[in-house]
């Protein structure tokens, strides 16, 4: 089984039950165990600013998935809660990335693992801290709590 830590976003409809959904979801798959989940943090939209505010958070998963095969899999339950790609960093029913995979290091076209920006994102970095602060980033060797501390200085 794999280790895997995932980040669960939202900002349309009920943000709250779309996050608890997306849990539900990966819960009911045989292949995926959610073993730990952060609290529910309220965030400003990145990048694309002009939008409702998110509620985000953190899971860590057990699975026997593939990475690509978690991929198909968290790409089926956003679309199955609604999710529709207009606009990159849009507004969206739910967004689910995978953040680690073990200490895996793995850039594909479709998946990179680590999470490229995941270091840049105070609502990853958050959650993540509050689950994994032990967890170290396989390409930065840095714990994960340590890059939130990084970013909150703004190094």
């Amino acid at each position: 089984m794999a280790n895997v830590y995932l980040g669960l976003g939202s900002n349309l409809g009920d943000r709250k039950e779309n996050l608890e959904k997306s849990i539900e979801a990966l819960d009911n798959f045989a292949e995926i165990e959610v073993t730990n989940r952060s609290s529910i943090l309220e965030t400003e939209p990145y990048g694309k600013t002009d939008q409702p505010e998110f509620m985000n958070m953190c899971v860590e998963i057990n699975t026997r998935m593939s990475p690509l095969s978690l991929l198909e899999t968290v790409l089926g339950i956003e679309h199955s809660l609604g999710r529709v790609r207009e606009e990159v960093w849009g507004p969206r029913i739910i967004d689910i990335d995978i953040l680690l995979y073990e200490d895996l290091d793995l850039e594909l076209d479709d998946l990179s693992i680590p999470h490229k920006e995941m270091h840049l994102r105070s609502f990853v970095l958050e959650p993540l801290s509050e689950i994994a602060p032990d967890v170290k980033h396989p390409t930065l060797d840095k714990l994960v709590i340590e890059l939130k501390e990084d970013l909150e200085k703004g190094e």
